[in-house]
């Protein structure tokens, strides 16, 4: 079991930068952001393979955010930077604990997820 605790959420201006951490209870192997507007379904934003060191982003969010690890904390971050209208949601953290090369942002892929925190973005 992994428990997860997302922090960093809150109101943001168009063009602004908020950071995302996820606090885990244990070493998790492929960890991601995922997010959820109202309304939509779930989507993947960012993974990461903490064993690999690789990252995957979706399209959307591509040059904007970074998603990253700090292995001695078990904490994962999402830098968000020029912050859309479009990117307010819930922002949920993922992991799983399977230690594999291939940790795509898909729904799939996780075994564990955290309450969320929400951003919200204003024009």
């Amino acid at each position: 079991q992994v428990q997860l605790v997302e922090s960093g959420g809150g109101s943001v201006q168009a063009g602004g930068s908020l950071r995302l951490s996820c606090a885990a209870s244990k070493r998790s192997y492929c960890m991601g952001w995922f997010r959820q507007a109202p309304g939509k379904e779930r989507e993947g934003v960012a993974s990461i393979s903490t064993d690999y060191g690789s990252t995957q982003y979706s399209d959307s969010v591509k040059g904007r955010f970074i998603i990253s690890q700090d292995n001695a904390k078990n904490t994962l971050y999402l830098q968000m930077n020029s912050l859309k209208p479009e990117d307010a949601a819930m922002y949920y953290c993922a992991a799983d604990e399977r230690s594999t090369s291939w940790c795509p942002p898909v729904v799939l892929r996780f075994g564990y997820w955290g309450q969320g925190t929400q951003v919200t973005v204003s024009s």
